[in-house]
């Protein structure tokens, strides 16, 4: 009497057979399967050592940031002063496909986003070159933000003291805390926004300067040989 098989034990039985037959090379091909798995492993290490990880994946297209400050000045000046300018100025950049922008009080920032595929490093050149040939305010200079995913802003903070100022606020930023964390890392940059910068400023006496024999500009030029920051004379 011949014994009958159900369709899902025959299935089973191809299965086990297909993996008998694994099993069999395997231990007949000893050597061959060691050296598979040391190359696996070799792989797996290579891997691990040099594939860029991160916690949120950059998926996004190349982009480049112009960041523009002019400290004091309402976002309806920096719309119309600073941030219409610059992206007239980026109008038809080869390979952009997306330019958006964000005017705050005494900040501009236009984001350009280039197609898929395009060097990040030869976008930021392209942009590069058109800075100089933007029409913006006197003393504006606009800068381009730090190569950076769009997801790696990491952390926000803010300074605050009952008895210093803004500007020493900002000087102790720019001076300590901001080289501290661009020294950590993976910290690609530290952007400092607020708060005045510290000057020096010299009241000229024209009288007492045409009396001993020199002009403003011969003044001026012996100021700007004077640093101190590299021990410069008095």
């Amino acid at each position: 009497m011949s014994e009958k098989h159900t369709p899902d034990q025959a299935v089973a039985s191809r299965a086990a057979s297909f993996m008998n037959r694994i099993v069999a090379v395997s231990l007949n091909q000893r050597f061959i399967v060691i050296i598979l798995t040391a190359v696996l492993v070799a792989a797996g290490v290579w891997a691990l050592e040099s594939l860029p990880m991160d916690a949120y994946p950059d998926l996004s297209p190349p982009m480049v940031e112009i960041v523009t400050q002019w400290p004091g000045h309402a976002a309806e000046e920096i719309e119309r002063l600073l941030t219409v300018p610059v992206e007239r100025g980026m109008s038809g950049i080869p390979d952009m496909t997306v330019k958006r922008s964000v005017s705050l009080y005494g900040l501009s920032v236009v984001t350009l986003t280039f197609a898929d595929g395009t060097d990040p490093y030869f976008a930021r050149q392209r942009v590069f070159n058109r800075l100089g040939g933007l029409d913006l305010p006197d003393g504006v200079t606009p800068s381009l933000a730090p190569l950076s995913a769009p997801s790696g802003l990491i952390y926000r903070y803010v300074l605050q003291s009952p008895d210093r100022s803004p500007m020493d606020l900002k000087t102790l930023n720019d001076w300590f805390i901001a080289p501290r964390y661009r020294a950590v890392p993976g910290v690609a940059d530290d952007s400092v926004f607020g708060g005045g910068t510290m000057q020096y400023q010299v009241y000229l006496d024209p009288v007492r300067i045409a009396a001993i024999g020199m002009s403003v500009p011969e003044v001026e030029a012996a100021l700007a040989t004077r640093s101190p920051h590299t021990g410069g004379g008095s």
